[in-house]
Parts: structure tokens; C-alpha cells; sequence
């Protein structure tokens, strides 16, 4: 149990720059039956709370919230009829929001316990972004041998997903900015600069038959091109829309654009598939499914990197009092790897 009284927690006041961040003290909140009060250790900054920030995330809360889309930290108290053994335990957790706290609220069945000896900072670089690149790369059916397109390979997502791509026998090519490349080759991915104008030239040098599967998390103009450089049978996955950052246009329009091109080229007879990853499927209508698949994917992950399977790729490290120099930090994209603030 804890001696604080109080929390520090980062309010998002509105569409702000990253200096409009708000730090925000409150009294100790206090668990309800099924959660669990977590004092959070690592929390990281993804494009999902850069996009927030712009109001483009979809689903995200009405402004003012506290955002922070995983964590990981200790249980420090459980709520009526909750199981005291968890006190004291190193827990993981997608929160979607709420994570960029000194403490926050958690579901109980929304936590994976972390294996002993793994450090709260590498493990929070794979959290949310280690379960999305396993479950990605898990739905996409590929077999060893075969050849995948990493778009982003130096990214929170990208530099997990081709890890995980390597050690299922997969060859990757990833593209990134030139400054990522020695990176990107120690962990065994053909690099190509996604600026290069005839990017789509090299990769049909590199697999003239075409890629496997493409993974996309910017679903811009380029999509269309992902989508070309596939091999007969090949999937196409799109996990974001980093395009659309800056556009002024309506984040649902542009979703409702691209799903209407996926599906659009699923019609098509060249055995191609086409989809749109989403985190959250399931979450509303198989509620208890859902954390369980979640809490066994993240278990798997957090493994890998205990085994050193996966190394952890950390941007930086900031405490939760600079948060607006990590977001610029994070927005600027200079180093590879995940943000993590240190509350």
C-alpha cells in the first residue's frame, strides 16, 4: 500500500502544441471492485496520443483527459474483494488513456503480469507495440522463407515487427530515413529510404516476384503502391494513418476512404487481401475474449523479450515533468525506437 496522498497526471487540454500539456496534481484515487491502483514506472509515447493531440485518433475521449496509451508498474492496492497477492506485483497494461500518470486505475483483468528480471522500461517498449506487431504478423499467416515490407522499420511498431519478422524466419526489408539504416542492419532488415523516389524500383530488385505482405502504418497516397508491390496471394495490413496528420480533413472521412479501398481491392481476382488492423476489434462485443487473447499475446511478447528474442529499441527516456520535450522529442522521429516516460 502507498504513503501518497496525491497523483501527478499529464492532462491534454485541447488541440494544443506539445508545450500545452498540462501537469495536474489530484488526490490518491482509490479502487473500485475490479481494479487495481498501479504506480506506474514506464509509460510510452506512441503515434496514437501524437495523433490525439491533433483530435484525430478515432474513439479518443473529449478533451480534457489524461492521455497514456500502456504502462508498466507495480500494483500498490486492489479494490473490495480483490486478491491481496497482486500488491507488490510488476504488472503490464493497455489503458488506452490514463497511463501518463504517477498512478493510475486498472482494470484487473486488464493486466499481464511482467517475468522477473525484465526492467519496467524495455518492457514497456513492448506493450501495445510489441502485441500489435505479434498479432499482426500472427493473423497474416506467413510461413518461413517468405519476404514482408516493413514500412516505418525504425518505429515504435516498425523495429518490433521486424524482430519478431526475423525470428519466424522471415526476410525483411524495412524503409526508414538513411540515419536508422546501420540500426535497422544489426537486426537483419535490408533497408531502403522511404524518400528515394524509386523506393518501389529497389524493392522489385530486392523480390522481383513481389513481397509477402506489406505493413503499412501511414495509409497516405502510398497505400496504393504497398499494394502493388505484393506477390501473387499477398496481404496488404494498414495500421494507421499517419497521412493524415496535418491535412485538416475529418479522421473519419479519411478511414472511411481507406476501408473503402481495402475493400474495394479485396473484390479483385488476383488472391491479393487487403485489411486494416485494429487493436480494439472486439473489445465491445466480446469483452472477456478480448483481454484474455490480450493478456495471453502480451504474456508471449514479454517472453521474447526475456529471452532476449527481442531487444528493446528505447528512443529515449524522459521523466513525466518534461513530457512536452519528449512529445517533440517523439514527433521529431530523430532516433529509433519508442519514447518512455519515467513517472
Amino acid at each position: 500500500m502507498t504513503t501518497d496522498t496525491t497523483i501527478t497526471e499529464v492532462v491534454l487540454p485541447g488541440i494544443v502544441e506539445p508545450d500545452g500539456l498540462l501537469l495536474h496534481r489530484r488526490a490518491m484515487p482509490v479502487p473500485a471492485r475490479g481494479q487495481a491502483l498501479i504506480q506506474v514506472e514506464a509509460t510510452g509515447i506512441s503515434f496514437a496520443e501524437q495523433q490525439m493531440r491533433h483530435a484525430l485518433y478515432p474513439g479518443q475521449p473529449k478533451f480534457p483527459f489524461v492521455p497514456g496509451y500502456d504502462l508498466v508498474g507495480t500494483v500498490r492496492a486492489v479494490g473490495p474483494g480483490g486478491d491481496d497477492t497482486l500488491v507488490g506485483t510488476r504488472v503490464a497494461a493497455v489503458t488506452k488513456t490514463g497511463a501518463w500518470a504517477t498512478y493510475a486505475l486498472v482494470d484487473i483483468d486488464a493486466l499481464t503480469a511482467v517475468p522477473l528480471g525484465l526492467d519496467p522500461v524495455a518492457a514497456e517498449t513492448v506493450v501495445v507495440n510489441g502485441v500489435t506487431a505479434w498479432q499482426m504478423l500472427r493473423d497474416a499467416d506467413l510461413t518461413a522463407g517468405q519476404t514482408i515490407l516493413v514500412h516505418g522499420a525504425n518505429g515504435g511498431v516498425g523495429s518490433v515487427l521486424v524482430q519478431l519478422g526475423r525470428h519466424l524466419g522471415l526476410r525483411v526489408i524495412g524503409t526508414a530515413a538513411a540515419r536508422h539504416h546501420a540500426g535497422l542492419r544489426e537486426l537483419g532488415v535490408e533497408p531502403l529510404d522511404y524518400r528515394e523516389p524509386e523506393m518501389a524500383a529497389r524493392v522489385r530488385e530486392l523480390s522481383p516476384g513481389g513481397v509477402d505482405a506489406v505493413f503499412d502504418p501511414v495509409a497516405g497516397p502510398g497505400v496504393r503502391t504497398s499494394y502493388a508491390l505484393l506477390a501473387p496471394g499477398g496481404k496488404l495490413v494498414v495500421y494507421g494513418n499517419a497521412a493524415a496528420v496535418g491535412t485538416g480533413q475529418s479522421v473519419v472521412w479519411v478511414f472511411v476512404k481507406l476501408l473503402t479501398r481495402l475493400y474495394t481491392w479485396n473484390a479483385l481476382p488476383n488472391g491479393h487481401r487487403a485489411g486494416f488492423y485494429n487493436f480494439w476489434a472486439g473489445q465491445l462485443t466480446r469483452r472477456a475474449a478480448f483481454r484474455r487473447r490480450l493478456r495471453t499475446d502480451l504474456g508471449i511478447v514479454l517472453d521474447l523479450l526475456l529471452q532476449g528474442v527481442i531487444v528493446p529499441q528505447i528512443a529515449a527516456r524522459y521523466p513525466l515533468s518534461e513530457v512536452s520535450a519528449a512529445l517533440v522529442f517523439a514527433e521529431n522521429r530523430s532516433r529509433a525506437g519508442k519514447v518512455v516516460l519515467e513517472p
